[in-house]
């Protein structure tokens, strides 16, 4: 009994300290947002003052206004090929391990592996780089992980049903809209909010593909070019809404996710 407690013990004190090595960074930021003074290490009062600087800095305004771009259209591009994927493999279900190994490489492959690939390939097209650019990577990079959601919803459809509307006159519309679509709309739409969180906090693919110019600098991007001149409370402001925007999609996608499987 003594031996369960201590290891039970042992584990609690395990798993807090694994917490606390996580998330007490995180809560540091957080907390310095708020701090009216402009140092880190002395907390002078609480304040908004850094989000209301936020507001009037036109360089983040317009790097935020491309990430919501990027990440919009991606999400909707990838969300729509991602769900056409998933229904085309689980309706042949013959398909060899090479198969599967392609469709989730982009989920495997480094980021830096990806980003210097697309890049390459964007440049043997004589492409101009730009927002588009990097709306076809995220497309590329999000695709695998839409895939991989309603994979997972279609693992328990039973298809019998498509067939059987077939062999009753119905057209392939029609069993789609009615039974196919409403059974794959919440995974669609978990893997729709994980795949703008991902495109949203992306920033190695795009930075590879962006090209030159503020034009195509996303928010990520332009924390980095921010960070090079030193941490400032407006930084740890705009990092906070980031996550905040981050944290809140992940929490829905996984409320969607656990009402497919019931739990």
């Amino acid at each position: 009994m003594n031996q369960s407690l201590v290891r039970t013990f042992g584990m609690r004190t395990i798993l807090v300290l694994v917490f606390a090595f996580l998330y007490i960074p995180i809560a540091v930021l957080v907390a310095l947002s708020f701090n009216e003074g402009g140092l880190p290490t002395a907390w002078s009062g609480l304040s908004l003052k850094w989000y209301v600087s936020l507001a009037s800095n036109s360089a983040i305004l317009s790097a935020a206004l491309n990430t919501l771009i990027v990440a919009l259209v991606s999400t909707a591009i990838a969300t729509l090929l991602g769900t056409l994927l998933a229904i085309g493999v689980e309706m042949r279900r013959q398909y060899g391990k090479g198969l599967e190994a392609l469709i989730f490489a982009p989920m495997i492959i480094p980021d830096i592996v990806l980003a210097i690939a697309l890049l390459s390939f964007f440049s043997m097209l004589n492409l101009t780089m730009g927002l588009h650019t990097i709306i076809l990577a995220h497309v590329v990079f999000n695709l695998a992980f839409v895939c991989s959601v309603v994979r997972a919803r279609l693992k328990s459809f039973d298809w019998s049903i498509v067939e059987a509307s077939a062999d009753l006159g119905a057209s392939a519309v029609t069993p789609f809209r009615r039974v196919t679509l409403p059974v794959i709309a919440p995974a669609g739409s978990a893997g729709a909010l994980l795949a703008f969180t991902l495109s949203v906090d992306e920033f190695i693919i795009a930075f590879f593909t962006a090209g030159a110019g503020r034009a195509s600098t996303t928010l990520p991007m332009q924390i980095y070019a921010m960070i090079r001149f030193g941490i400032t409370p407006e930084i740890n402001a705009l990092a906070t809404i980031v996550m905040a925007v981050s944290i809140t999609a992940l929490t829905l996608s996984q409320r969607l996710n656990r009402g497919m499987t019931g739990q």
